[in-house]
């Protein structure tokens, strides 16, 4: 080829584009000006499910879910506290957040194909693995999910569980009887009732749920898991930037846990020379301006809330009532599958 021809410019497009996209091109940037401009995050949450969202009797939010919305608000603000929380039931939760009436939606929710190919809702990652489970009495001597057919099972409507349910008995050729209810307090009602036999929802829930009843220990989990319950943080499609803060504020709970950076020790963590952890809490790089947010904004996030361990053990593992074992959620570097990219 001669060598008098030009070549195309190709770097400095890119670079522009990157600009453009880094410094908060107003197309995707809606929601984050939107929320600075309020003052306040709108967060959808569950109704009350112990240990991920439930009030105590002084209006005062805690939980899994509360706590990332809590992480989000933290990184923008650089206070936990700036989050006005929207308890949303199975029905309305995805509705609330397409007329935008909450910023996020952090409420056990599974991520599916569907909910984003047909709903415009983009899922920020997985804050929580779980899976479809069995709640029934002790007393039935039952120790397998195969020795239900014929029993009644409640549910709860406008739920993957339905579905994985029916697949579930089907599959094992089995007969089955469903209740199906409208709420999940419906549904553990009519169980409590004895209306139906055995109580199915997300294993987390079913931990929950049994604290509520009135002799915990009468009632048993099964070992059968019968889906995949991936639950993460929701938003809506179209606005890539705050789809990447709300991912990326996720991403660094995990990384502070596997780096070792707690929220006692962030003033430490600050000053440490490891790359990987002053990337992570902003004393390097420009990755919080790439967000439209503070430099340090991971750093805010783990100082309000904790890493995501601290997260998962104060409110649904060891230091909790229901104690679920890490297993699936445990670190990729300890036996699970919690794995985040890294900051860089």
């Amino acid at each position: 080829m001669s060598g008098s021809k030009k070549r195309p410019i190709i770097f400095p497009v890119i670079a522009l584009l990157a600009l453009l996209f880094a410094s908060g091109d107003p197309a995707r940037a809606q929601t984050l000006n939107a929320v600075k401009e309020r003052g306040t995050l709108n967060c959808g949450v569950g109704q009350g499910l112990l240990g991920f969202s439930s009030m105590d009797d002084k209006n005062a939010w805690s939980g899994f879910d509360v706590d990332i919305c809590r992480a989000v608000a933290a990184a923008i603000f650089g206070d936990p506290a700036k989050v006005t929380f929207t308890p949303l039931d199975a029905a309305t939760r995805f509705s609330a957040l397409q007329s935008k009436t909450i910023d996020v939606l952090s409420r056990n929710s599974t991520w599916t194909m569907s909910r984003e190919s047909s709903l415009g809702l983009m899922f920020a990652g997985v804050a929580y693995y779980d899976g479809q489970g069995f709640l029934l009495r002790r007393d039935a001597k039952i120790d397998t999910a195969l020795q239900l057919g014929g029993k009644t099972v409640c549910t709860q409507t406008g739920t993957t569980t339905e579905l994985n349910l029916a697949d579930y008995f089907r599959a094992n050729d089995m007969p089955l009887k469903v209740l199906a209810l409208a709420t999940a307090e419906e549904s553990l009602k009519a169980y409590d009732d004895r209306k139906c036999d055995v109580l199915t929802s997300d294993v987390s829930q079913l931990y929950a749920e049994r604290l509520k009843l009135s002799a915990p220990d009468s009632h048993i989990i099964l070992p059968e898991v019968i889906s995949k319950e991936p639950l993460g943080p929701a938003v809506r499609q179209g606005d890539d930037q705050w789809f990447n803060l709300v991912k990326w504020t996720l991403y660094s709970l995990i990384n502070a846990e596997e780096l070792g950076v707690k929220q006692a020790g962030i003033d430490d963590a600050v000053k440490s020379a490891n790359p990987n952890i002053r990337r992570l809490v902003g004393t390097e790089g420009e990755f919080g301006a790439q967000l439209g947010v503070a430099n340090d904004w991971a750093a805010r996030a783990v100082r309000a809330v904790g890493n995501y361990g601290e997260i998962y053990e104060r409110n649904v593992g060891t230091q909790s009532k229901l104690s679920i074992p890490r297993g699936l959620n445990a670190l990729w570097t300890q036996g699970g599958i919690q794995y985040a990219p890294p900051v860089r």
